[in-house]
């Protein structure tokens, strides 16, 4: 397994933009499968975006689609998320995951703790 530690999250107004960046410790080997995930107070957790270390194409939710985009700097181990156009329905904890399953759908067995991200509106 891997560790994972998010950072970037904090509060915007609607409009605004945040990147969320998630430091992973440990080897990433190709076929891992990162994501970002997100909960709102008093409701599941969702997925918002994923995409496999090796270069796959990236895939997000039909919410966030348009206007976030997941990235990626193999040299610093590090993922992002870069948000625009936030609504107030971002608000959230967000969280980055690792998933080492080779074949899909990807099972997340490694996760962070999570940074809030508030959108003002």
């Amino acid at each position: 397994q891997v560790q994972l530690v998010e950072s970037g999250g904090g509060l915007v107004q609607a409009g605004g933009s945040l990147r969320l960046s998630c430091a992973v410790s440990g080897r990433i080997f190709s076929y891992y499968t990162m994501g970002w995930f997100r909960q709102a107070p008093g409701k599941e957790r969702e997925f918002v975006a994923a995409f496999r270390w090796s270069a796959g194409s990236p895939y997000y939710a039909d919410s966030v689609a348009g206007r976030f985009a997941i990235s990626k700097d193999s040299s610093k181990n590090t993922m992002y998320l870069q948000m625009n156009s936030l609504k107030f329905e971002d608000t959230a904890v967000y969280y980055c995951a690792a998933s080492r399953t080779l074949a899909p759908p990807p099972k997340y067995d490694s996760w962070g703790q999570g940074t809030q991200v508030t959108v003002s509106s």
